[in-house]
């Protein structure tokens, strides 16, 4: 089994910065395809960004992009969201998904989700 766990959540102020990790161990593929999602209270869960094995291909949602950076650790089996200017509606339970191939948005693709980690953006 995979586990994935992430952290850096917590709670800042709009236009702030915030740097979420993602963490997968046990047996994971030889190589695999990361992405974040989130969900915010009352909503379905959304596609934040992913990013392929190589890093060569990554892909943001319209509503983070530009302000929003995802990036793989050197050991390929962390991977960061770097968050800058974050606003109230980028408050969420910020997911880490892993799957085999690479599938961008599509959730369905991702065979490992880890618990969560809450952000709060104050206005």
């Amino acid at each position: 089994q995979v586990q994935l766990v992430e952290s850096g959540g917590g709670l800042v102020q709009a236009g702030g910065s915030l740097r979420l990790s993602c963490v997968a161990s046990g047996r994971t593929f030889s190589s695999h395809a990361m992405g974040w999602f989130r969900q915010a209270p009352g909503k379905n869960r959304e596609f934040v960004t992913a990013i392929s094995w190589s890093g060569v291909m990554i892909y943001y949602a319209d509503s983070v992009k530009g302000r929003f950076t995802i990036s793989r650790g050197n050991a390929k089996n962390t991977v960061y969201l770097q968050m800058n200017s974050l606003k109230p509606e980028d408050t969420a339970d910020y997911y880490c998904a892993l799957g085999q191939y690479y599938r961008g948005s599509d959730s369905s693709g991702y065979d490992y989700w880890g618990q969560g980690t809450q952000v709060i953006v104050s206005s």
